[in-house]
């Protein structure tokens, strides 16, 4: 049996005698009263979703799954196509499954996927990556010198647009969190 602070986006829990991988996961530990998780999940047989809160004294069943690298290769609709480079086999994920992340996907972007039963049931991308910059408005003289406080939008290299410093220019190359979406430094070349 595992512990609360094991539930984590990507992993496999066995409830109700159905497997269900966790999308979104909360660790909340208030002032009073014991810690818990909030944990969206969704069914691997039925794709229903669904939400649960486990407690510290809450048995948890996590299903153990096999990580492989994998190579992000294109989107064909509702469908995200990944490959296994030491193989060459081909692995297509749903939209559903890949969720906020696929906005993040770049061509030959390496992943993990964690694979259940031979299928790939998750991913995990870079806490960071790298974007250049294809559009961005010019900083207004006698702006730049506050550094880092102003911000602008900027569009990325795959079409995202993010916030970042008002001294960003086109062509620049920046990093982004992929937790959070948010800007965190410029890449100097």
């Amino acid at each position: 049996m595992a512990i609360i602070t094991e539930v984590k986006k990507g992993c496999v829990i066995k409830h109700q005698n159905d497997l269900y991988l966790v999308t979104d996961a909360r660790f909340t530990n208030p002032g009073k009263g014991s810690p818990f998780v909030t944990a969206k999940m969704k069914s691997i047989t039925s794709g229903k979703g669904t939400e649960m809160t486990y407690k510290a004294v809450d048995e948890i069943n996590i299903v153990e799954v096999q990580k492989q690298k994998l190579q992000y290769l294109y989107k064909n609709g509702d469908f995200y196509s990944f490959m296994d480079n030491e193989t060459y086999e081909t692995h297509e994920l749903e939209a559903e499954i890949v969720g906020d992340d696929g906005k993040y996907l770049k061509d030959g972007m390496e992943v993990y996927g964690s694979i259940f039963e031979g299928r790939v049931v998750a991913i995990t991308i870079p806490p960071k990556v790298q974007y250049k910059v294809t559009e961005a408005a010019p900083a207004v003289k006698g702006n730049t010198a506050s550094s880092g406080r102003l911000m602008k939008d900027v569009t990325l290299e795959n079409g995202l647009v993010a916030r970042a410093p008002i001294f960003i220019k086109e062509g620049e190359t920046i990093l982004i969190n992929t937790d959070t979406g948010e800007y965190c430094e410029r890449i100097n070349e």
